[in-house]
């Protein structure tokens, strides 16, 4: 099984990136299901039902979510009858589930979307319910699993790792915009702390940079905005399984320019 994860989509150029890119890499790397995160792709901010039926139609066949899950209200509904997550540690009675399984080449894959803590609305504890949830899982007879963990602090991120381990094919932060550089794969589990942002590469986590510099030099807020116009860049992890552990894992940085970086996973012994 090959799956594919890409992180915070964020607006038009983001949207736009994957219709242009995505199924031509499906098609090369021949991945069978693809990942990805919606909580930016409206304008920034959460996700209308119109630009999630794009970003199906573009090659996604889940999309996971994060603290803008609900900035556009509309969306409370289709969690229960799109292939959308939120976060699974959000309380018992909110909308929708952070966990999903579903066949893929003849295989089942769990899809887990958990959210971190600094810095993030109040949720159940993120390490108590990924644990659970994982353990329930695998007395299911599921061992494809991969968490997408929605979060601030990359030690909350690394702490995740360290817990499940050989136990889930992989773990993948999102949240940050900013990519990191240490994609590995550890006891079967592909790691990678933050895959960064999908949409503009040239201001501020792909928004405009007028609102963040003015509040960096003023302390006042402001709201921010996706430019019409920027360079873009899709960013995306490919991740090859077998019996629930991941093999090979790669990061691709697809830019609008026609450059393309790839970059191998590290294996730990």
């Amino acid at each position: 099984m090959k799956i594919a994860f890409i992180g915070d989509i964020v607006g038009r150029p983001g949207r736009s990136i994957i219709k242009e890119q995505l199924r031509k890499l499906r098609k090369a790397q021949g991945i069978d299901f693809v990942i990805g995160n919606y909580e930016n792709a409206s304008h920034g901010f959460g996700m209308t039902l119109k630009n999630g039926k794009e970003l199906f139609e573009y090659g996604i066949d889940v999309m996971t979510g994060g603290n803008h899950t609900w900035d556009k209200k509309e969306i409370i509904p289709l969690l229960e009858t799109l292939p959308l997550l939120r976060p699974h540690n959000y309380p018992a009675g909110v909308p929708g589930t952070g966990c999903k399984v579903f066949e893929v080449s003849g295989e089942k894959l769990a899809v887990i979307n958990i959210m971190g803590h600094y810095g993030m609305p109040y949720v159940d504890n993120a390490f108590r319910c990924a644990r659970d949830t994982v353990e329930q899982l695998k007395e299911e007879g599921i061992t494809s699993i991969f968490i997408d963990l929605h979060a601030e602090a990359s030690s909350e991120k690394r702490g995740m790792m360290m817990l499940l381990q050989g136990q889930v094919s992989g773990i993948m932060g999102t949240h940050t915009h900013v990519g990191t550089d240490d994609l590995q794969i550890s006891n079967g589990t592909a790691y990678l702390t933050d895959i960064g942002l999908t949409g503009c590469r040239d201001n501020v986590i792909g928004m405009d940079e007028k609102v963040p510099l003015e509040r960096f030099l003023t302390g006042v807020a402001g709201r921010f905005e996706v430019p019409e116009k920027c360079n873009r860049i899709l960013q995306v992890a490919v991740m090859t399984l077998q019996e629930g552990k991941c093999v090979q894992a790669q990061k691709f940085k697809i830019f609008d320019d026609g450059r393309t970086i790839i970059t191998d996973a590290w294996m730990e012994e």
